[in-house]
């Protein structure tokens, strides 16, 4: 494979090294990379830089950094220089004698370990050398200290910097050796943000390289190159398809990310697919709990999710087939074929009290397994504008940085969940805006440069946008129809972002009234059987009913359809759950064994009701 597909950014470079006086190269410095100048074999980038320099015609190559100073092991004798009046380490009480604790080839030589010993020299090879000379300052993160409220040492580091350039390069165009290269000083960070902008911004003498992540064709010649290290179940030697999908599937990986998984498989104590061994590399779990669904119980997923969900069959049958594009692997396969979407992206609207919640945690106690994997987070709290910083994390030097972000801390710890953003119309427009990356890339960089993945995770949101104005008198067909235009306004002509609209597709669920009162007799029996299970754990006492569903109705009619379940929630507080509490409260010392007997009080009112004593 050519050295131009697999490194433009190597290109661009030793282009710059020609001509400027600094270069900043950031972004993924870490990594392990190959290296066309050392015979096509893997190198770390920083050994890559130095065999790029010297490959430009520099003669003089230092690398310094500020724990082992001048790496002499790599770096050359500067010839030529008298270095007498670069200050020398001044003794204080914490000199160890002189020892250095650094490697053997840096016994013995000066290596100008801290910045105030080692900027003037710097300064002084490049004002005096006659050799072109290349200065690499290594771990430069960790040079300077917050870019707006610089130390003076720092601000004097940066002055030296400063004059060091102007001893980079030559303007003086008549010069026989205008066109020859000159001095360089370049610059490895991880952060470019840690580097001061004072010292890169509307400066011509500097240029920035980004170091990115390695695109398929490294990840693919890296696979290549050493496929005998990586112990997995399929053949993707003769499996094209196989080994396709496990380079889509390590983007966003570094070469090192890559190795250590590749480290990990030779570990096991048996093989295991890629897509198993990259979830116990990213995740600490073996088995992903989308692995570990079937088609019979896929199956039986209306079923389930019913027992909990009364009279919103339509908005179940939708989930179902959410649930299944992801587990058949189709889930936003028409946008891309690495998948790292989310696994399903769904928008409940509806009147309140209809289940939209009930329906969410359902499902994540359906796919992973239990309810508490159900992650809700309530969107009128996100609604000022920098409340962004609360879901992915303020950004560096601002309070609360180190906490993170609320969201991007959630999925860390449980990357297999449902995502419940509740009432999303009430969240600012810039929170939207973090949902159009998640939505599209399935991933999201948070406030400490950390990227969090949500390909493992559903999200739904839900809002009660169009429930005041929806008439419930219409049929589910008209009322589904109406909520979905109400959803569609507020997007694309409230809010100016019908490119989240898009995001979500066909995956609006209109969830309908609850107006047939079998349904509400349902919902009262299933919360119920809550209470009852309580006084028989604490009290021993069990209840009873004497015409059970004709209390319930009563109570359904009495809440109306416009306030759906938690409107007979209510209700039921109201007529049952507080004159029940204190009937217990008055005779607590004498429950246990008994059984509690709740009869409607008028035959014309059922849902007022009596309590009376029975023996078990």
């Amino acid at each position: 494979m050519a050295d131009k597909e697999l490194n433009l950014w190597l290109e661009r470079f030793s282009r710059d090294i020609g001509y400027k006086s600094s270069v900043i190269v950031f972004g993924n410095t870490a990594d392990i990379m190959l290296n066309p100048r050392n015979s096509g074999k893997y190198d770390s980038v920083i050994n890559t830089l130095i065999s790029y320099i010297r490959d430009k015609g520099f003669k003089q190559v230092v690398k310094w950094d500020r724990v082992d100073g001048i790496d002499h092991s790599i770096s050359d004798e500067i010839v030529g220089v008298d270095d007498q009046n670069v200050q020398e380490p001044s003794s204080n009480d914490y000199d160890l004698g002189g020892y250095d604790l650094g490697d053997n080839t840096n016994q013995g030589r000066n290596c100008y370990k801290s910045p105030d010993e080692f900027f003037p020299y710097m300064l002084n090879v490049m004002k005096n050398s006659s050799n072109r000379t290349a200065f690499i300052l290594d771990y430069s993160d960790y040079i300077f200290g917050n870019a707006n409220s610089l130390s003076e040492k720092e601000r004097d580091y940066l002055a030296t910097l400063g004059k060091t350039l102007e001893a980079g390069q030559s303007y003086n165009m008549l010069d026989s050796d205008f066109a020859d290269i000159g001095n360089i000083v370049v610059i490895v960070a991880h952060n470019n943000a840690m580097i001061p902008p004072a010292y890169y911004l509307n400066n011509s003498m500097v240029s920035s390289v980004s170091v990115p992540l390695p695109g398929h064709n490294e990840r693919e010649h890296f696979i290549d190159t050493n496929r005998a290290c990586l112990n997995i179940t399929q053949d993707i030697i003769s499996d094209k398809t196989a080994k396709d999908d496990l380079i889509d599937a390590l983007d966003g990986f570094s070469l090192k990310d890559i190795a250590q998984m590749m480290k990990l498989s030779r570990q096991m104590t048996e093989k295991m697919s890629f897509e198993k061994l990259i979830n116990l590399f990213k995740y600490g779990e073996k088995v992903s709990p989308w692995e570990e669904l079937s088609k019979d119980k896929i199956e039986r997923i209306e079923e389930e999710l019913g027992k909990r969900v009364k009279g919103q069959d339509a908005a179940i049958s939708k989930v179902k087939d959410v649930i299944i594009r992801a587990y058949t692997g189709f889930s936003g396969l028409q946008h891309s074929s690495k998948q790292k979407k989310p696994k399903g992206t769904l928008f409940f609207v509806g009147p309140t009290g209809v289940g939209k919640t009930e329906l969410a945690k359902s499902l994540a106690s359906f796919v992973f397994g239990d309810e508490n994997a159900c992650i809700r987070f309530d969107m009128s709290e996100y609604n000022h504008e920098h409340s962004d910083q609360r879901l992915v994390g303020a950004p560096p030097g601002y309070v609360g940085y180190e906490a993170g972000g609320q969201l991007t801390n959630a999925v860390k710890e449980k990357p297999f969940c449902v995502l419940l953003f509740d009432e999303i119309e009430k969240a600012h427009g810039r929170i939207l805006d973090k949902f159009l990356q998640i939505l599209e890339d399935g991933r999201l960089t948070d406030g400490k440069g950390e990227t969090v993945y949500f390909s493992e995770t559903i999200i739904i949101f839900t809002s009660n946008i169009g429930a005041a104005e929806v008439d419930s008198n219409m049929d589910s067909k008209e009322v589904k129809k109406q909520f979905v235009e109400k959803v569609q306004k507020h997007f694309i002509e409230e809010l100016g972002r019908p490119e989240l609209l898009n995001r979500i597709g066909d995956n609006i669920v209109a969830f309908n009234f609850i107006d047939d009162p079998t349904v509400f007799t349902k919902i009262a029996k299933l919360k119920f059987k809550t209470i009852e299970d309580f006084v028989e754990e604490r009290y021993g006492a069990r209840i009873a009913f004497e015409n059970e569903d004709e209390i319930f109705v009563s109570i359904g009619k009495k809440a109306g359809k416009q306030n759906g379940g938690r409107g007979l929630l209510n209700v039921m507080e109201t007529v049952i759950i507080n004159p029940l509490s204190e009937f217990i409260f008055e005779r607590s010392d004498m429950l246990r064994n008994r059984q509690i007997l709740i009869k409607p009080m008028f035959p014309d009112r059922p849902e007022l009701c009596r309590f009376e004593f029975e023996l078990k």
